[in-house]
């Protein structure tokens, strides 16, 4: 029997499982079990090199972000309106084969856009090369989950994301697990848990061959986030959803999905409607801000910026530049701007920058 067989059965024994609080223990050991398997599926994914020929794709650029969706929804035509990637456009599904690079400059960034291949019902357990997609989705800092507007039941997306451990719009669950030698496991909850016990958390352990750890937990975790923190490989990326089509339904009908969906970003990507606005959205999510450089002598260089993500630090910058030795021989950074208390204010690796701030960086 297979993995994705495995995973199958179990997933059949959980819905024949009524849920309630008596059974609240079992579904938990399922759940937990199910994640061992497809932590399984997805190391095997990620050994293939990110799927074969044409899903190998070097990042580039200040950020990465994957267009996903299924087959025929207009990401081709898309890619090719917010960047400069030609990539192949036909009226049939699975036009794209392989995943097609272009970049999108937007207000000094530089982001890296991604096409994937359509993904179907079944993708992550590889179902039309559905893991290798997911795969790359994985690399991604932003996810933009792409929908036709007459289709907006195949929002099957997430559920395949998330079955490839992405979590998406969501944050890392507060949650420490320390293995130990000895002393079984000892819980210190900070809050009161209403869908975790000790006997329920000893048993997850157990599945994954930990019988011994100090376990923190300082927020109301459910057993599927907790199972997620002890696993590891989770990926947590923010996403846009986007609408296609928009141009051939009335603003009333958009007011009725945006009930069922939530929000989204309306757009036509035949017609190029809406494209700046989406443009627009995909910088701002990913939230980017402008650091500018200044060597000891002389001024600080205002007309090239450096691209990073908000919350990086004087360690990010540092890595960014790529300069040799930089790192082992800082010695301090002087900083100007918002996140300075002073101008010139010297400060370490761990301080965090802010949009605009000038950086020199000095070494030993």
């Amino acid at each position: 029997m297979g993995i994705a067989d495995k995973i199958k059965e179990i997933e059949d024994e959980m819905k024949r499982t009524q849920v309630n609080k008596a059974t609240e223990f079992h579904l938990g050991l399922l759940k937990a079990k199910i994640a061992k398997l497809r932590r399984e599926l997805i190391a095997a994914a990620s050994k293939k090199g990110g799927g074969g020929p044409g899903f190998a794709v070097k990042r580039s650029g200040d950020a990465t972000v994957v267009l996903i969706g299924p087959p025929s929804v207009g990401k081709s035509t898309l890619l090719n309106h917010i960047t400069n990637a030609e990539s192949r456009t036909a009226a049939y599904q699975f036009t794209t084969l392989t995943v097609v690079p272009g970049l999108m400059e937007y207000n000094g960034a530089k982001i890296q856009v991604l096409d994937l291949p359509g993904i179907l019902v079944g993708a992550s357990d590889g179902r039309g090369r559905g893991k290798e997609v997911l795969s790359v989705a994985r690399t991604a800092d932003l996810v933009l989950i792409m929908l036709d507007v007459f289709s907006t039941k195949d929002n099957f997306i997430y559920s395949e994301l998330d079955a490839m451990g992405i979590r998406i719009d969501q944050k890392p669950p507060d949650v420490v697990i320390t293995p130990k030698s000895r002393g079984g496991v000892t819980l210190n909850a900070t809050v009161p848990l209403t869908h975790l016990n000790q006997k329920t958390i000893e048993s997850i352990l157990a599945v994954y061959g930990t019988h011994n750890a100090d376990v923190v937990i300082r927020e109301d975790v459910t057993s599927d986030q907790f199972i997620d923190v002890l696993v590891g490989n989770r990926r947590y990326v923010p996403s846009l959803l986007v609408l296609n089509k928009v141009d051939l339904v009335k603003k009333e009908y958009l007011g009725e999905i945006k009930k069922e969906l939530g929000p989204f970003v309306p757009i036509s990507a035949e017609n190029n409607q809406n494209i700046e606005v989406l443009r627009k959205a995909i910088y701002d999510k990913l939230g980017m801000i402008r650091v500018y450089t200044k060597p000891r002598i002389g001024e600080a260089d205002m007309k090239e910026p450096l691209m990073i993500r908000s919350g990086a630090t004087v360690e990010d910058v540092i890595q960014k530049l790529h300069v040799k030795g930089l790192a082992e021989g800082f010695k301090f950074a002087s900083i100007w701007g918002k996140s300075a208390k002073f101008g010139g204010q010297k400060v370490g690796m761990k301080h965090v920058l802010k949009d605009g701030d000038i950086i020199q960086i000095v070494s030993k």
